[in-house]
């Protein structure tokens, strides 16, 4: 990993959200990309304005976002001195798409019966269409497409990417993961499945993973993506290399659609591990899924207890969701990108707003705010609609 780009609700670049979660400050607020008087839940995690300062208008809002953390990860990296462009690829995750385009396009279909819709329509809601901006922008002329596995989509991305490069099909993959979900077509069907936070309380407490009082997902938007290249070209340029994946390990539930099981996040979590030759006793850092469900929190916390048994109680956990939301298919990449500069800094980042213990949610998860702590090996734990799970096993440069 030789370049990392970030654009979330904690900020614009990877310094600030580094800042931001050091802080332990939860950056969700009122809504404002449309009026939320009408609905149940009125609050969100939202990219800064001056992200879109000089925006692509061909593109959608999710695209851009990834076009904007590719071209600091990409700085980074030094990208431009690979002169092969054919063996560099582009994997981008992404559970939702082009959301903003197609909500506008169905309110200008439907609501103002306009039969007329922009010509690029297409081209902006096809979940490709952050990959193939990349790729453009880029000129990453090696292997190229999207990864859609909705929550898990990100952190599938990346596992991908470095799949490819272990296989020999590239030397460098760009790889990560974008959504945009802030729109009233999604936001009413999230209210629709009645997890979302409707709380009119503070919306910087309002997201609670693993918290007795926790009251549901807090929706949020974002982009985070990587730079991945083979170890020794990395080292023959000079690259400073910011940790390795070291495994990666995939599951599927293959039991409920929106019910996630404690068997299919352990396979995952394993599989993780025997990928990056760890055993649990190596493992510092879990980065949770952590979404702030009634269901899901205890369902993770018994995954990670079946894996590490008593080297459970010795982890620190946390779920960076508490400060920036959950951004669907970005969600994976963003929290992989700020424990890995975390561990960079050798601290973990906190969970904001655990204020309530409950007894099914029993581990260390870094209530206090951030925590110095040396890590040389953390996992980063991702579990989507459909019973998709993913985890990659991140280790210490």
């Amino acid at each position: 990993m030789t370049g990392v780009g970030l654009v979330s609700p904690l900020g614009i670049g990877k310094a600030v959200n580094l800042a931001s979660i050091r802080a332990g400050r939860p950056c969700i607020e009122p809504i404002r990309r449309f009026d939320p008087s009408a609905f149940s839940c009125r609050i969100a995690g939202q990219v800064p304005d001056s992200a879109f300062d000089g925006a692509d208008p061909n593109l959608d809002r999710v695209s851009w976002l990834a076009v904007v953390a590719a071209n600091e990860a990409a700085a980074e990296a030094s990208l431009e001195t690979l002169t092969s462009r054919e063996r560099i690829g582009v994997v981008i995750g992404t559970g939702l798409g082009g959301a903003d385009t197609l909500d506008t396009s169905y309110e200008r279909l439907y609501g103002q019966g306009n039969s007329r819709l922009h010509p690029l329509s297409i081209p902006k809601i096809m979940y490709n269409a952050p990959t193939s901006a990349v790729s453009i922008r880029h000129r990453a002329r090696g292997p190229s497409f999207a990864i859609v596995s909705a929550c898990s989509s990100g952190t599938h991305a990346i596992g991908q990417a470095a799949m490819w490069i272990r296989a020999g099909a590239a030397d460098c993959v760009i790889a990560g993961g974008t959504d945009a979900p802030i729109t009233p077509g999604i936001v009413r069907a999230w209210e629709a499945l009645r997890v979302l936070n409707t709380e009119s309380g503070d919306p910087a407490t309002a997201c609670r993973p693993f918290s007795a009082d926790r009251n549901g997902i807090v929706l949020s938007e974002g982009a985070a993506v990587f730079v991945l290249e083979r170890l020794d070209l990395a080292m023959a340029r000079g690259a400073r290399i910011l940790g390795r994946i070291s495994g990666f390990g995939m599951s599927s539930d293959a039991a409920h659609i929106t019910d996630p099981q404690s068997d299919g996040a352990a396979r995952a979590m394993r599989a993780a591990l025997d990928d990056a030759a760890l055993s649990p006793a190596d493992v510092v850092h879990v980065n949770a899924h952590g979404t702030g469900t009634k269901l899901n929190d205890p369902v993770e916390t018994r995954a990670i207890r079946a894996v590490f048994g008593g080297h459970a109680d010795r982890l620190a956990v946390s779920s960076t969701k508490s400060m920036h939301g959950h951004a669907m298919g970005a969600s994976g990449a963003i929290e992989a990108a700020l424990s890995l500069l975390a561990m960079n800094e050798r601290f973990v980042p906190p969970t904001a707003n655990l204020r309530a213990a409950d007894p099914e949610c029993d581990l260390d998860y870094v209530a206090d705010g951030a925590r110095t702590l040396e890590v040389v090996a953390f996992l980063s734990n991702s579990f989507g609609f459909g019973g998709m799970n993913a985890v990659l096993a991140i280790t210490h440069a």
